[in-house]
């Protein structure tokens, strides 16, 4: 095999796999990082935990590293809804804005890389397959029903923003398309996570809840199902 034969090779992997290495690179990182810690100080997992919380609760630092960690979370193959409930838990409803914020921002990096550094990006899995035939038309034709039907009814978040770049759609259209599109979402599952009561979780008891702020996390939730699948409905019976 010839120098540029292997050079080739080893663009083609990395430009298939880049995101998956660092990945990889990073929860590596985070595991060593509690370990080496965790053996510096001698302090236990639970305590570990409330230091972690009682930071991410100050009111600058935390809403500023929460952002940060939102915004890059695409590349490390991070849960959206889990950062999402956990701002909740952090900083109670305000944990809303920090979302709309992060996710936004998150979702632009995405597209971004998507735009320009698409091949690879997405999987040639038949599920992958099937939504990109589903949606390729109708997202260039209409960019901001598409892309807000496809947000309300929860299909894989960064997946929609890195196709939406790799087609190249309006960018305009595509934010504010996210940003009311995953509004109900956002507010359902930070709702969730500010019901909950992170003292009793800290504390290895059962886990508390606010049970009114849990009822209008799960109202709001099954009233975006709800409207997502009226609109899918009309969009079917528009295109038959």
């Amino acid at each position: 095999m010839t120098l540029s034969m292997q050079s080739k090779k080893s663009s083609s992997f990395w430009s298939e796999h880049w995101q998956k290495v660092l990945a990889l690179v990073f929860w590596v990182s985070i595991i060593g990082a509690y370990f080496y810690y965790s053996q510096v100080t001698g302090l236990s997992t639970t305590e570990i935990l409330r230091r972690l919380t009682r930071f991410m609760m100050h009111p600058v630092f935390g809403p500023a590293l929460f952002i940060l960690l939102y915004t890059v979370r695409p590349i490390f193959l991070f849960s959206a809804g889990v950062l999402s409930i956990a701002s909740g838990a952090f900083f109670g409803p305000l944990g809303i804005l920090w979302v709309v914020i992060g996710a936004n921002l998150g979702a632009l990096l995405a597209y971004v890389i998507g735009r320009y550094f698409g091949k690879g990006l997405l999987d040639d899995t038949a599920e992958e397959r099937t939504l990109v035939s589903k949606y390729t038309n109708s997202m260039r034709e209409r960019s901001f029903e598409t892309i807000f039907l496809m947000r309300l009814l929860f299909l894989p978040y960064d997946f929609v923003n890195y196709l939406a770049g790799f087609l190249k759609i309006d960018w305009k259209a595509f934010l504010l398309a996210t940003a009311l599109g995953s509004l109900p979402g956002t507010i359902a599952f930070t709702l969730f996570g500010a019901s909950i009561s992170l003292e009793s979780v800290l504390d290895g008891a059962r886990p508390e809840f606010n049970p009114w702020i849990l009822v209008s996390a799960v109202a709001i939730f099954l009233a975006s199902l709800g409207v997502s699948r009226i609109l899918r409905r009309r969009e079917t019976n528009a295109a038959v």
